[in-house]
């Protein structure tokens, strides 16, 4: 459906900043997501088998949220993590993820990830796979008030980046990214290759949906602002806001890697 007609128009003339989820549409870390859980369930349930499979149909959640969707402990919450960095070193990029955010950068096109892990372990999992310099910010979970599927994080990121919605596009493989990128008013483009089913996808009524990553490019011609600064002049990547109140720094994520 690369190409697919949008339900809206975007900004006349291009696109200024491009929002994209992490897990699933950048790295590829289900299956660390899925051992993750499994030991975890197992150090705080005991007994029985881990509902793994339950767990993988809320792609792109928070965790803490997803625990209560599932009437499971928060206290999987640590081990989770726990396990989630020893496993980190067996998430890798997916294909062209570095070449995408390249160009989109050499654009002129502001880049943010927006993502259902918290901030701190999603900024260290971006810099083992030496993504973080390519994008300009990384907002957690952990560091708004209200995950997705709420707008909070799409917003928060458009404010960093300063771009307004108009202007801007989110790139997702869950249902709860494309309602988040449509509650914060942006073009809501779904990730069919990433940890979706793709007909649950397709039925959550995208704006547009691809199919590879690569496709993501037709849709982003530069559409710099006035005075804006050239792409060779732009700070080292990686920034981020506070955490959101009554959240730790550390936070727990929806994926892990």
């Amino acid at each position: 459906m690369a190409g697919a007609a949008v339900r809206r128009s975007g900004a006349p003339g291009g696109v200024r900043a491009v929002v994209l989820d992490l897990d699933g549409v950048l790295v590829d870390s289900l299956a660390v997501a899925r051992e993750a859980f499994a030991l975890a369930y197992a150090e705080v349930v005991g007994g029985g088998v881990a509902p793994v499979d339950e767990y993988c149909r809320h792609p792109g959640r928070y965790l803490p949220d997803v625990l209560r969707l599932m009437g499971l402990p928060a206290a999987m919450a640590d081990p989770f993590v726990r396990e989630s960095y020893r496993l980190a070193h067996l998430v890798t990029p997916v294909p062209g993820a570095a070449d995408l955010l390249g160009v989109l950068r050499g654009r002129g096109i502001g880049v943010a990830v927006a993502t259902g892990r918290s901030g701190v372990r999603a900024r260290d999992l971006l810099r083992r796979l030496d993504l973080l310099r390519l994008v300009d910010h990384v907002v957690g979970s952990d560091e708004v008030a209200r995950p997705k599927p709420a707008p909070d994080i799409v917003r928060r990121a458009l404010e960093l980046l300063d771009v307004a919605p108009a202007d801007a596009l989110m790139v997702g493989d869950a249902p709860s990214d494309l309602a988040s990128a449509r509650a914060a008013g942006v073009l809501a483009v779904a990730a069919l290759w990433g940890e979706s089913d793709p007909a649950t996808l397709l039925a959550a009524g995208p704006d547009v949906a691809l199919t590879g990553l690569g496709e993501l490019l037709p849709l982003c011609d530069p559409c710099p602002a006035p005075g804006a600064t050239p792409p060779g002049d732009r700070p080292p990547a990686g920034g981020d806001g506070p955490a959101a109140p009554g959240r730790g720094p550390d936070g727990v994520d929806g994926h892990a890697g």
